[in-house]
């Protein structure tokens, strides 16, 4: 009899609330297409991507410890974990939280109680998109340069004036397609779509507080991102 010897999509569950973890890890494994890994703090979180790195994070918020806000910051400053996708569960119905989420990294945002089938689509959702993104930064290019500004796809990576300023993976993203289409106005929805995928419901307010961010990083080069009044914005070519 042949075994199946397909290679499961390793998922790494957090979250203080046993059943809940239970009940991801049951539907989860279910699919027969994923292998889960659970913690219950951020703490043990944060142990286990020392030594595992799972293909995406199901992140709970409130949390002892270390709470998910923390743990996301965490691993999006560590070159090892960055690229890690991360979906936070939150009871939360907070506005203010979900942007915070979104600015630190997260790709989407689930709110509980928790519906498997929903986390399902999301997850599959998210890992489509990631795979989409990996495989055509060989078909864009590796580099991107405005004056003294460079921007690297590969090694995610911007400089100023040859000093490197960290980007948390969104605001880079947001950066880097705005400069890669330097002179053209994009509307917020068409920057959502971009940036975070037709399939995840975010509001326009998150692109403003992220261009409001990127635009602090960018120092010298702030007033290039210019806002284009009832349009959206453009990195402007000079």
């Amino acid at each position: 009899m042949r075994k199946d010897t397909k290679m499961k999509i390793k998922v790494l569950v957090v979250d203080d609330e046993k059943d809940i973890v239970d009940l991801l890890k049951y539907n989860l494994e279910k699919e027969n297409e994923f292998e889960v890994i659970t913690a219950y703090n951020g703490k043990e979180a944060l142990d286990i991507l020392q030594t595992d790195k799972p293909a995406l994070i199901l992140l709970d918020i409130m949390m002892p410890e270390l709470n998910g806000f923390e743990v996301c910051k965490k691993l999006k400053s560590e070159p090892s974990t960055n690229k890690i996708p991360v979906i936070f569960l939150t009871a939360k119905e907070n506005e203010i939280d979900e942007i915070v989420g979104l600015e630190l990294g997260a790709d989407d945002y689930i709110q509980k109680p928790i519906s498997p089938r929903k986390v399902m689509a999301r997850i599959k959702s998210v890992l489509r998109r990631s795979n989409i993104d990996a495989d055509s930064m060989q078909q864009i290019e590796e580099i991107v340069r405005f004056r003294n500004l460079e921007v690297d796809s590969v090694s995610h990576s911007v400089k100023i004036n040859k000093k490197e300023v960290f980007f948390p993976k969104k605001e880079f993203q947001l950066l880097h397609f705005l400069l890669s289409n330097r002179g053209r106005v994009f509307s917020r929805e068409i920057l959502l779509n971009q940036i975070w995928g037709e399939n995840i419901y975010v509001i326009d307010r998150t692109i403003d507080v992220h261009i409001a961010k990127v635009r602090e990083k960018l120092g010298e080069y702030a007033d290039y991102i210019e806002t284009i009044k009832g349009l959206g914005y453009r990195f402007k070519d000079a």
